[in-house]
């Protein structure tokens, strides 16, 4: 072979004589299908926090390797979508953590745009930094709605189905949310667009 022809079984370092690459170990096909059905959704989020479609794919991987280390026991503990957000939360915050720097809402341009359309679709008009502090200090399943609905632009739908939720389950988190942003802002409720009766 000529030295611009590729093999995929061989390393162009051992000149030709390397060993047959292993095929990848079998997975289970339950965790097979919960990575294709979340991979896109985890490298989003691991992206709007990490700011480099590098560093998330970085971190992400190592989340599922996570995931998949512990696969046994996180089926049996029940509530998966919730046990692994918590695993990608917290694979995102320690990088965080590790380059000592804060999340890319505030630093990358277009995701502090998002971050102000967050501020408008809210009708929050408090600083950005007391926004995102706010953002962060919610309940994971909170957080996760607020991020993924008004930083990402997911729909409803989408999001229900990442979460494993009702899309009335979401919207109750999402008005949760928006709620406890309020009153951790200190500002003043917006009256209701709908009038409803009382104890609805």
């Amino acid at each position: 072979m000529g030295n611009g022809d590729v093999t995929t079984d061989v390393s162009p370092q051992d000149g030709g004589h390397g060993q047959p690459v292993q095929a990848p170990p079998d997975l289970p096909l339950d965790f097979e299908a919960f990575y294709l059905g979340h991979q896109e959704f985890f490298h989003d989020f691991a992206e709007i926090h990490l700011g480099s479609r590098r560093v998330a794919e970085q971190v992400v991987h190592q989340v599922f390797l996570a995931i998949l280390g512990g696969w046994d026991d996180l089926l049996q503990q029940g509530d998966l979508e919730q046990q692994t957000l918590a695993v990608l939360h917290r694979g995102v915050t320690r990088r965080l953590e590790a380059d000592g720097r804060p999340p890319a809402f505030l630093i990358n341009g277009p995701i502090a745009k998002n971050l102000e359309a967050v501020r408008s679709q809210m009708e929050l008009s408090s600083n950005a930094n007391r926004v995102y502090e706010a953002i962060l200090d919610l309940p994971t399943r909170q957080f996760t709605v607020i991020v993924l609905r008004h930083l990402l632009g997911y729909p409803t739908k989408r999001i229900a189905r990442y979460m494993g939720l009702d899309t009335r389950t979401v919207d109750y988190h999402g008005r949760k949310g928006k709620e406890r942003l309020r009153i951790q802002l200190r500002l003043p409720a917006t009256p209701s667009k709908s009038k409803k009766g009382p104890g609805q």
